[in-house]
């Protein structure tokens, strides 16, 4: 009996120090928690007019290039020929699976993709484009970067899609996904005719941030209240305008770099690889890499 009196009260003594400790730690919980709201208010802030969010498209709303699944719909309506399919493809994957998107390599994507528009009135590529959006890109559309689109629509914030694919096929898929709307690449028409020439050059790295900050001055926007998306690091100028970027996605130099500057970081991608590498899941990779080989192998077998 002594010895069982002599163990009541160090149980209830342990029982007390637990409630006690777990009531500490609920509060430290809660602090720190209130903490981390107060440091990071409420993002995007509703109804905040001055404030407004801008997307890149490719590899960050859509997976793979928007300008390939372009052209792969053109193909398909007889456009061009199969060789020019191949090369057109080839340069889709270089820009993809390189990492990097050379100068030279994009001077040629650009010159084929003109060739192939020019002669062809500006409605019926925007019609087309609507179907060519049904058939290649819609099931394509990352379902995080759409949902955070939708975050701000839902605060009443304007958002824009910024991109160096054709404006034409860009409007239409800001359009389709209830977007305010796009800035992209202007190919140069005449009396509703494509020429084959571009008005200045692509909608490509310095150039988004340009057409950013003159879009944010037409519209009387609060850069430093505003957001910005991208997964290349061609965009840190784009990033670096507003006082919310966010890196999805992320290619490698982009990845180093938001780390560096704290930018918040979405990788909506599957697969170890692609986390590591930057470059698209399987889903991007496979409808370049496999669109590319399909072209080439049909083309060697026509010859």
């Amino acid at each position: 009996m002594a010895a069982l009196g002599w163990l009541t009260p160090r149980r209830r003594s342990a029982t007390a120090r637990s409630v006690l400790a777990g009531e500490a730690s609920a509060e430290a919980a809660r602090k720190s928690t209130q903490e981390v709201l107060e440091r990071e208010p409420e993002f995007p802030v509703p109804g905040d007019e001055r404030a407004a969010a801008f997307f890149d498209l490719d590899n960050t709303v859509m997976q793979g290039a928007a300008l390939f699944h372009f052209g792969r719909g053109l193909y398909k309506r007889k456009f061009f020929e199969t060789r020019e399919l191949a090369r057109f493809a080839w340069q889709q994957a270089w820009f993809r699976l390189a990492g990097v998107e050379d100068p030279e390599h994009m001077q040629e994507a650009r010159d084929s993709a003109l060739s192939i528009v020019q002669g062809h009135r500006v409605s019926e590529l925007q019609s087309i484009g609507e179907e060519i959006y049904d058939e290649y890109m819609a099931e394509r559309i990352w379902p995080g970067t759409r949902a955070l689109a939708q975050a701000h629509l839902d605060a009443g914030q304007r958002v824009w899609l910024v991109t160096a694919a054709p404006v034409e096929i860009a409007q239409v898929i800001a359009r389709r996904l209830g977007l305010t709307g796009a800035l992209g690449t202007v190919a140069e028409s005449v009396d509703g005719v494509y020429t084959g020439k571009l008005v200045g050059e692509p909608l490509h790295g310095p150039a988004k941030a340009e057409a950013v900050r003159a879009l944010a001055l037409a519209e009387e926007l609060d850069l430093g209240r505003c957001a910005a998306y991208s997964d290349s690091h061609n965009d840190i100028p784009m990033l670096s305008l507003v006082g919310h970027p966010y890196a999805i996605n992320p290619d490698s130099k982009l990845r180093k770099h938001a780390r560096r500057m704290d930018w918040r970081l979405r990788d909506y991608r599957t697969g170890r690889k692609a986390a590591k590498v930057g470059i698209p899941a399987a889903a991007g990779v496979g409808a370049v890499a496999g669109g590319t080989a399909a072209a080439i192998a049909l083309h060697r077998k026509r010859r």
